[in-house]
Order: structure tokens, then sequence, then C-alpha cells
């Protein structure tokens, strides 16, 4: 059929609606008014060398975010007869990647990097037809206006950047035989990936508000994400954002944060400068219901001046806020309180952390030593292994160390080897290949470890990973690459390795439930989260969730609930303390102090008894006891010294019962301190070796036995 012929109408081969047959039809049109020519022999002059490496050069950027979706997304087609094209604007293939056999046969009609494969020149094709339609773009077989191409099937999504400009196509092309209609939706879901990461980088330095309208879905490919100025403008938006807020770019752009969701910039970072934040509901006008997370670069959103400091709101009106200590105090710096550790007052300037590691520091010691060791670690390529119990912020601390390394940028990706069944944890850390197991995706799904290709790998809860399959990750952590079920190919990684467990790794060595080997690779700097009960940061803590759960209210806790907190052992720690401020924080609705009227009863009911054994404690030790003593004081017998209630821990062992000093190891001396630590030794002995028991009968807290006896046991 020669170009001026009349043509027939284009009936699909595939099943598919009215409306792709409509596009492809409007499609031949424009090639027939082009004067193209259905039987045009394919067009082998490609661009030259260097004619190539300047468009590349042009593109570089873009080849930089979509090169790596490239090769996930050829490893979900790979052996289909298939290949991975990226074009830029023009259509002039840049990069391609592919099955050998097939890249051979597209290379005889020109497929190839260097040639432009817009309509214009190659006549209906789903890159060319995509950059026209600015649509993703099915072209099946005969569809392909050139004859030369019906052999293909060919499936393109444009890619866009935030202001919703065409950046380049992406394509999957293959044998007309090996169609799947699944693959028009990896097209997509990969543009889309480069599209988030393009606008990451663009918009590095504003404020990334994520959103959805179920929660579960932040974090995904599924998200809408805004990108907003300091005056709350609405500078960028991903095509999640486009479709899920209905509108265009040019609409979206005439919003702002405040009259798109009914808030401010002000109230965003308040709410989102803590690691420990967790998304807000919002709604909009017409009554549609959202949540957002907004995600920012902390010193670039903040200016302090002195004691103040100053952030820009949505009305462009500036907000002075007066009070920097809603800020958490930075390492080794404590935070002034008002007089009783609860009563209403004004608090005093405190420093500001600048997020990551900083933003974990609340004045606590153990948690300054810990940050302290993994700053020293952090892009070192060294293992992170975190232990302590559940709730004390394992998670946070891996995710503060992502954020603080070369990797922020790139993906972090959480795993809880307890939560996932023994039968699905391999192929959820490792992916599999279509056909790999009954039950399984079609296509097949990458695994976890690949996901967190180039960035950080959280394992949580290791030690509840099965024997079976600590071997297996033994071998990738070793080699770097990761098989999928079902596949003979191995995909190489580059992940840093964080782990977090609640459990005793080494009593599970010798029981055989943990393996040695994979210990030691995933040793490589031990830390050990302390439990609540053992930080001294508490109402820094409680001051923090409480501004970050209530901005602006200055809530505080009414001295009652503050001895309650102190005394209480907090078996949930950081989690079960983040969670009944946050019932408080609801209950108390206007008021400005939290009384235990605001507090649940079962917490109220177990807070109540602990304050009662340590006052029977506290009540036991301030009974007067003989002491040894050297010389004997005035009007007592020799060696024998009576006191009252320790006021310190040295006072409180020197207070117990000692046993006479011919009785102390030969060449030891007599000193206070010799005695204040052969007295913790013993009745950490008499108590079984149970801390808390000793610390109890001593009248000191656990922290100080620790202390003492790591550090100055006597020689």
């Amino acid at each position: 059929m020669g170009a001026d012929e009349p043509r027939r109408p284009i009936a699909s081969a595939l099943p598919l609606a009215g409306e792709h047959v409509e596009k492809i039809d409007q499609s031949h049109d424009r090639c027939h008014a082009l004067g193209l020519s259905r039987i045009e022999r394919p067009d082998f002059s490609p661009l030259g060398r260097s004619d190539l490496s300047v468009v590349r050069e042009r593109n570089q950027r873009l080849y930089a975010h979509a090169a790596p979706v490239m090769e996930m997304l050829f490893e979900q087609i790979v052996n289909s007869d298939s290949m991975v094209l990226l074009c830029d604007a023009t259509g002039t293939i840049l990069h391609s990647i592919g099955d050998t056999e097939f890249t051979s046969r597209a290379s005889k009609v020109a497929l190839q990097p260097g040639v432009n494969w817009s309509e214009s020149s190659k006549g209906t094709n789903a890159v060319g037809t995509a950059l026209i339609e600015e649509s993703p773009t099915l072209v099946h077989a005969d569809e392909h206006f050139m004859h030369a191409n019906h052999f293909m099937t060919c499936s393109a999504a444009p890619i866009l950047d935030p202001r919703g400009n065409i950046l380049g196509v992406l394509d999957v092309s293959g044998d007309q035989r090996s169609y799947h209609q699944h693959t028009m939706g990896l097209v997509k879901m990969s543009a889309r990936m480069i599209e988030n990461h393009w606008l990451t980088d663009d918009y590095r330095n504003v404020m990334r508000v994520h959103f959805h309208s179920r929660v579960e879905f932040i974090g995904t490919l599924m998200e809408g994400i805004l990108a907003i100025s300091q005056d709350g403008r609405i500078v960028g938006a991903n095509r999640g954002a486009l479709e899920q807020l209905g509108l265009s770019g040019a609409a979206l752009r005439m919003h702002n944060i405040s009259s798109l969701f009914g808030t401010t910039v002000a109230v965003l970072v308040d709410r989102f400068r803590s690691p420990l934040s967790t998304p807000q509901p919002v709604e909009m006008q017409g009554g549609r219901q959202f949540h957002v997370y907004a995600r920012f670069n902390w010193p670039v959103w903040h200016s302090l001046n002195d004691s103040t400091a100053t952030l820009v709101r949505a009305d462009e009106s500036i907000q002075r806020i007066e009070d920097p200590s809603l800020f958490a105090p930075s390492v080794g710096t404590e935070a002034p309180r008002p007089a009783g550790g609860g009563e209403i007052g004004t608090r005093a300037p405190v420093a500001v952390p600048q997020g990551g590691l900083a933003s974990l520091t609340t004045g606590d010691a153990q948690v300054a030593t810990v940050v302290d060791k993994i700053r020293r670690v952090v892009n070192r390529d060294i293992p992170i292994l975190v232990l302590g119990e559940t709730g004390t912020g394992k998670e946070l601390l891996a995710r503060a160390i992502h954020q603080d390394s070369d990797r922020a940028r790139q993906p972090f990706v959480a795993v809880n080897c307890a939560s996932i069944p023994d039968t699905l944890i391999e192929s959820e850390l490792f992916g599999y290949e279509e056909g790999a197991f009954t039950g399984a995706r079609r296509k097949g799904a990458v695994g976890k470890i690949v996901q967190a290709n180039g960035g950080t790998l959280f394992l949580d809860e290791i030690g509840d990973m099965p024997v079976a399959l600590q071997a297996h990750l033994l071998r990738v952590l070793q080699e770097r690459q990761v098989t999928p079920l079902g596949s003979g190919k191995a995909v190489q990684v580059d992940v840093a390795l964080v782990c977090a467990t609640h459990r005793n790794l080494r009593e599970m060595i010798e029981q055989k439930t943990f393996r040695e080997d994979l210990y030691y690779r995933l040793n490589g700097l031990a830390v050990r989260l302390p439990p609540l009960r053992e930080r001294t940061d508490l109402m820094a803590l409680v001051d923090r969730i409480l501004e970050r759960e209530c901005p602006g209210r200055g809530l505080q806790l009414s001295p009652e609930v503050a001895r309650l907190f102190k005394g209480y052992r907090w078996p949930g720690n950081v989690r079960q303390l983040f969670n009944v401020l946050r019932t408080a924080c609801v209950m108390a609705a206007s008021e400005r102090v939290i009384t235990r009227d605001h507090l649940s009863d079962d917490f109220l009911e177990d807070a109540r008894r602990a304050l009662a054994e340590l006052g029977a404690a506290q009540a036991e030790v301030a009974a007067p006891v003989a002491v040894p003593t050297e010389p004997a004081a005035a009007g007592m017998p020799q060696g024998v010294a009576v006191v009252s209630a320790p006021a310190t821990a040295a006072a409180a062992v020197a207070a117990a019962v000692v046993p006479p000093s011919a009785a102390l190891p030969e060449g030891l001396s007599r000193s206070l301190e010799d005695i204040e630590i052969l007295t913790i030794q013993r009745a950490v002995e008499a108590a079984g070796g149970n801390i808390s028991v000793a610390a109890k009968r001593l009248g000191i807290s656990r922290n100080t036995i620790y202390r003492k006896l790591r550090w100055n046991v006597p020689r």
C-alpha cells in the first residue's frame, strides 16, 4: 500500500478497548499525512559516534536515573525475547539492554542506540506514539505502520519531570509472540520509579510531601509526592500525585499546601522533624481524606538567631518560635527542666539536633556512646548489629544511620524476619522468577535485597531467621550477589547492612539455632540500645514526644504523673512511652497539663504498683545499718557505725552491711571505693545475678552497678 493509497481501519489483534484502537488509527492517519510508506526499508543511518556522545551527554542525568531501573526491569523479562530501551524526548534511543537473540533481530530494523524512533521517522511505534500522545502506549504486531516492524510488540511509557515535561521514554520491545499484558504494567512502574528519583534529586532541598488515601501505601510506588517550597507553593509533583488528586500539573500548581490539604509548612516541619513521626491524616475541601508524611533537609528548613528559630509559613508570614527547647538537646547536653520534674514553667533553650543520629541524642550517656561508636564506622562498609529489647528504637537507629550515610538518597529497605512466615521469607528476601513456586506472581518479584541495592538493608529480628535460610544469607553477604528463586542468573548487589535483634545470639549459637559464621559476618560493630528504664533522658523524651504530637501547646506532665513515669519500668520501652503520651495528648484536649485522668487505667495500675514497690525497697535500705569502720567512732564500739538513708550511690553502698575488714581479700585496701565495689559484687551474688534486685536492695540505679563493676573492679 503506497503513501497515497486510502488506508483501512486497523483492527487490533489483541482484545483491547476501543480507546486503544482509536489511538492506533489516529497515529496511522498522521503517518499518511506525513507521506510515510508502510514498505519503506529501515533507516540504517544512526547518529555518528560523536553525535551520539553529545546526545548522551545532554541526557546524562536521565541515563543516571534510568540505568539501574532498566537493569531491574530487564531482570523481570529476561529470556523472553525482549529488550529494554531508553529514548530521549525526541525519540532517539540512548541505551538498550536485552536478550542477545532478539537484539540481533532488532538491529535489522535499526532498533538500536543512535536511531530516532519518532513517528515522523518510523511511523506508528510505541516510542514515537507515546511521545505524541504523552501517555503509555502499546503497539502490537501489525499495528506498527511499517511492515518491517510487524514482528514486534512494544510497550512504552513517557518519563515526566516534576512539572509535567517529557524527559524521555522507557520501552520494552519483544517478539510479538512473547506479548504479555503485564509488560505494560512493569514499564509504567519502572517509569514512575525514574520519575520519583528525578523528583527527589531535583527537590532535595525543599520539602517533599508523600501522601496516599491508604496509609500503608506511603513509601510505595503508588504514593503521591509533592515538592513544596518554603512559602508553601507546590513546585513539583509526581504522576501518582496527579492521579490521586485528579488534577493536571498546571491546575495543581495553582494550589499551595494550605489550600490543598488545609495545613501549613510550619505545622509539617514541627510534626515531621522527629524520626518518631507517623503519617498525619488530612482532608481536602471536598472531603477526600489522605495520609501525609513530610521529608525535608532539616538544616535547610530552619535558621537560628540566638534563641529564636525562624520558619516560613505558607501564607508568607514569619512565625517566630521563642522556645527552641522544643528541639531535642544535643549530645552531652541535658535540657534544663522546671523544678519538680513536672510543674509548669518556662523551659530554657537547648541545642538543636541536625537530623539523623544527632536527632536520637537527648542527654543519655549510653545512647550518646552508641551514637559516637556508630559515627566512626558509617560509610566504612562495616555491618552494624543493634541489640536491645523490643521497643527500644532499633529501627529508628537504623534509619538514622542510613540518613547520615552517603547512601541517604538511595533506598532504605526494612525486613522484619519475625513477621514473615518461614515459607515466604526466602522469596521475600531473594525474589523469585515466574513459575518458581505455586501461587507466585506472574513475571516473578524483586526481592528485598535487590530493592535495597545502593542503599541500606535493615534486617530486624535477625535472630528469628530460619537456620536453613541463614546459610543462603551468608553466601549473599560474602559474594555480594543474589540469585532469585527459580533463576540461574545472579544479580550483583551493593547494600549497607544493619541488623537488629532482642535475642541473645551467643546463646542461640550454643543451642545450634544460629550460625556462628553468620554471627561474625553480621557483627562488624555490635551496639546495645539501653531499655528506657536504664536511660536518664526519660523526661527529655517526654518533652520531645509531647511537642511532636501537640505542637505549640506547651503540654507538660503534672508532678504526680511525672513521679509515676519515673518510677515505672516501661516494659514496652520507647514505643510504649510514645503510645501512652499519644493517648494522653488526645485525652487532654485543650488542657496544658497531663494528669492521671488522661492516662489509661491499665497503665495507672501498673505504674502505681511499681511506685509502691520502689518505695518499699527504699524504706528497707533507709533503715539504720551497721558498717565496719577503721577507728572507733565517737560513742560507738570500734568497727561499727550507724547511718541513715543514703543520699548518693557511694553512701548507699557504704550504708549496706559489709563483713568485717578481716573478710576482705588479702592485699585489698580498705578505702570507701573498695568497700563500695565489694558490696555491689556481693549484693549481685546474693541476688543470683539479678541486677534489678541488687539495685533495689542497695537503693542505687542499675546504671551505677554496671558502671562500677565494669570499670572499677578492685585489683
